[in-house]
């Protein structure tokens, strides 16, 4: 073993530190359906508080890579993982309101995002190239792993604990990932030295390239359309599985609960596409998912009479299908921009894809308050809003067939 590799245990750590990490981004999702009653919310204003959510972590996600190559990731990781645990329990504590909610989980999103990118920093400096697909595919199915532990939890303590107590118990989880990442990064390689050729690229410089690249340009718009879809999706099934689980005479927790099951196939979907890529090519995996994505997103709202097995299963695919290509646009954003100017391909992509994210929840929430107060079944609601959603997403084929024909004329 080299001087300077990493300890044993690390990748380890760091993912469980990971799971932990990102159990408060779904948190909103699966107490959304008892706040509203508390509250008096309507549906887009519930929306409203994730789409803050999704706006704090876009802006954090655009300069937090910035900030680490100055300083390097171990330390915004670190800085990252506290402050996420300080703002995720005064969320819990302190909102009293849609206002204060929205702004609240907004910071915490702000705190979150610096976990993210110098997240997949430390996996590149400490994993061998040969390793480096599978640490990160690790590294993403964690964060699915989080997300279904945090619904979860709500689920188990729905009848038990006040919403609010749960906010602090997911808050806890979130401490115990910062306990973590101190031990995380003692394991690991000390940050690299910073490249010079890439400190003599000025920030402006490698954003001006970046938006006149048309191919990375026409991947982005890909991606935008995809996080227009996958944070929608992540932000309402908890909602709409409750819906569904209490027409059927069940508890609006139990229908959390399946939404939790459901994002156990977001674990297999990362790895698999990642895979699949691989061998069968980027645009191929990319149109593939986004395809069945599209006519699952087209579908899943007007299945809110079936049994509810079958809506189970649906989500379960759902969930597979719109995160299978989620990793597939970063390893083809990568291919095809120079590595001098990579980090901030990825700073516009993250804007592009989180704004529309921080949208879709929102538009999602106002179609189904138009539908509910104009259609007479309110079943009918649930299937526009899930519509609005495969609407936004349509860009994202377009986009994907555009960034294929741009590559091959730019290798031709």
């Amino acid at each position: 073993m080299p001087a300077d590799a990493p300890r044993p245990g690390w990748l380890l750590l760091l993912c469980t530190t990971r799971m932990f990490q990102a159990t408060i981004a779904t948190v909103w999702a699966g107490v959304m359906p008892r706040v509203m009653e508390d509250w008096a919310l309507s549906a887009s204003s519930a929306g409203l508080v994730q789409s803050a959510w999704y706006v704090g972590y876009l802006v954090s996600l655009f300069s937090v890579g910035f900030i680490a190559d100055r300083i390097g990731p171990r330390r915004v990781f670190l800085a990252s993982s506290l402050l996420t645990a300080v703002a995720a329990s005064i969320f819990a504590l302190v909102a009293q309101g849609p206002l204060s909610a929205a702004l609240l989980y907004g910071l915490t999103g702000l705190c979150a995002g610096g976990c993210y990118s110098p997240g997949l920093q430390l996996l590149a400096n400490n994993a061998t190239l040969q390793r480096r697909g599978k640490a990160m595919g690790a590294f993403i199915g964690a964060s699915s792993l989080g997300y279904g532990l945090s619904l979860m939890t709500v689920a188990l303590l729905a009848n038990t604990l006040h919403w609010r107590s749960i906010l602090l118990v997911v808050a806890g989880m979130v401490a115990v990932g910062a306990v973590l990442t101190v031990w995380a990064l003692e394991r690991m390689r000390a940050d690299p030295l910073r490249d010079p050729a890439a400190a003599a690229v000025p920030m402006q410089l490698a954003l001006a390239e970046t938006l006149r690249d048309r191919p990375a340009m026409a991947g982005n718009w890909a991606y935008a359309a995809h996080c227009w879809e996958l944070m929608a999706l992540w932000a309402w099934l908890p909602a709409y599985l409750a819906f569904a689980a209490q027409g059927s005479g069940l508890s609006s927790a139990q229908g959390i609960g399946l939404a939790a099951m459901a994002h156990l196939a977001s674990v297999v979907g990362s790895v698999l596409g990642g895979a699949a890529s691989d061998r069968h090519g980027r645009v191929r995996v990319m149109l593939a998912a986004s395809a069945a994505s599209l006519l699952c997103s087209f579908t899943f709202g007007w299945l809110w009479a079936a049994p509810l097995w079958v809506l189970a299963g649906f989500a379960a695919i759902y969930n597979l299908c719109a995160i299978a290509d989620s990793s597939v646009y970063s390893t083809a954003l990568a291919d095809v921009v120079p590595a001098h100017r990579l980090g901030a391909a990825y700073s516009v992509r993250s804007v592009m894809g989180f704004g529309a994210g921080a949208i879709s929840p929102w538009v999602f929430g106002a179609v189904l308050d138009w539908g509910q107060a104009q259609l007479a079944l309110p079943g009918s609601a649930w299937g526009w809003a899930w519509s609005s959603v495969g609407l936004g997403a349509l860009l994202g084929p377009l986009m994907i067939l555009q960034f294929h024909r741009l590559t091959r004329k730019a290798l031709a």
